[in-house]
């Protein structure tokens, strides 16, 4: 197929955005650092009679370079999953959180804080307590065999609500000297003390993810014209709507598990993407991804630079997100019609 002129430009674009904002979220904060600086740092590690500051070393490598990979990472994941369930479940109001994952994400991590408080832990168990409660969801809406996707989606909001409760619960019985910040300031959503180990401990699962929506993405497409029609070209439904749930449920426990709730994304970055690439999930699904990882970096450069004190990257993207999203539903809307 025979690539249009406006079409090269969109992909070298989508291709090149996030790694331009990969080298300039170097350059900013409290020690802002030259663009010189940057390329001869990033280099000296092939290079190694490059002059570089130690200083400058430690900020970029220690300080800056996990919170840009966990931008990049929690970006993509949400947004992705968030373009995949919009279609399975063909309504533009769906988000990667749609299932409870957030909120069971946000119990496990709350329950986590309560008994331990270790970074490790409250990784573990929010990751955990995330795949737990899409679990419990899509049991439930199996034992309505007539309900379908509608069951599925109020169960979600069921147990999503139950979840929520059970987080106010902690709340209610924390510390609130000691551990009842450190929960609110979780559920904020932050990458401010993200390290790399966090990270390491979520590529299996983000890569599995990945690879999951990654082939099955033209199926999505075929999910989106309707059960009886996948149905009628040997697609199987349930199964590709399972598949697809294990892979966005994936994608979002293990990023949350590192970030804390940050919503919005999933939401609002496919609607963009659809208005940029149209609505063929072959396409969407990547564009979601470089767009998704590019907006969090955004957000997280404007969060570190705005005012001396940083901002929580969750409320900053809900400041933003709220918005946007309203302008983007009515401007995309007709898409849906």
């Amino acid at each position: 197929m025979e690539l249009k002129n406006n079409e090269y430009i969109k992909i070298l674009l989508l291709i090149f955005l996030p790694i331009a904002l990969f080298f300039i979220s170097f350059m900013i904060g409290r020690f802002p650092i030259s663009p010189i600086d940057v390329v001869k740092t990033i280099l000296s590690p092939i290079f190694p009679d490059l002059a570089v500051s130690p200083t400058i070393t430690t900020i970029m490598f220690q300080v800056r370079l996990p919170r840009i990979i966990a931008a990049i990472l929690i970006g993509a994941s949400l947004a992705i999953a968030g373009a995949a369930f919009q279609g399975i479940f063909k309504n533009p109001l769906v988000s990667s959180d749609l299932l409870g994952v957030s909120n069971g994400a946000g119990f496990g991590a709350s329950l986590a804080i309560l008994i331990n408080g270790a970074d490790i832990i409250i990784q573990l168990f929010s990751f955990i307590f995330g795949i737990i409660s899409v679990s419990i969801t899509y049991i439930i809406s199996k034992a309505y065999k007539t309900g379908g996707i509608l069951v599925l989606v109020l169960s979600g909001v069921a147990i999503s609500t139950f979840f929520n409760s059970l987080i106010s619960g902690a709340k209610f019985i924390a510390d609130p000297d000691d551990k009842l910040p450190e929960i609110v300031y979780w559920l904020m959503g932050s990458i401010a003390n993200v390290n790399m180990s966090q990270i390491v401990m979520i590529i299996i699962p983000l890569f599995i993810g990945f690879i999951i929506l990654y082939f099955l993405r033209w199926r999505i497409n075929l999910l989106a014209m309707g059960d009886e029609e996948a149905q009628s070209l040997g697609i199987k439904p349930s199964r590709i709507r399972l598949l697809v749930i294990i892979g966005g449920t994936l994608l979002t426990s293990a990023a949350v598990s590192i970030s804390g709730i940050i919503g919005w994304i999933g939401l609002i970055i496919p609607h963009i993407s659809r208005m940029i690439v149209g609505p063929d999930n072959k396409i969407l699904l990547p564009t979601s991804l470089s767009l998704g990882a590019s907006f969090l970096l955004l957000i997280d450069n404007i969060s570190r630079a705005l005012i001396p004190i940083e901002i929580p990257i969750g409320i900053l993207i809900s400041i933003i997100g709220v918005p946007l999203f309203l302008y983007l539903l009515r401007k995309g809307y007709s898409e849906w019609s």
